[in-house]
């Protein structure tokens, strides 16, 4: 399996999330944090990981909310 690929198939899916919900394309916000990270000394990093927290919190409670009808 290339390096490539396996970057992108675990890298949370945060920048595909964003480009979907701005419009935007994902290398491009991809290229955002890389540049940012350089320029900042690692910042953008942080507020990554607290969108991929955020992200999986929101996704845990979809999977364990049931519905009425499955009591």
């Amino acid at each position: 399996m290339p390096f490539k690929f396996f970057i992108e198939s675990q890298a949370f899916g945060v920048c595909t999330r964003m480009g979907e919900k701005f419009g935007l394309s994902t290398r491009r916000i991809r290229m955002f944090f890389i540049y940012a990270s350089f320029l900042t000394m690692g910042s953008p990093i942080i507020i990554y990981m607290i969108l991929v927290f955020w992200m999986n919190m929101r996704q845990y409670n979809r999977e364990r909310r049931t519905a009425v009808w499955d009591l």
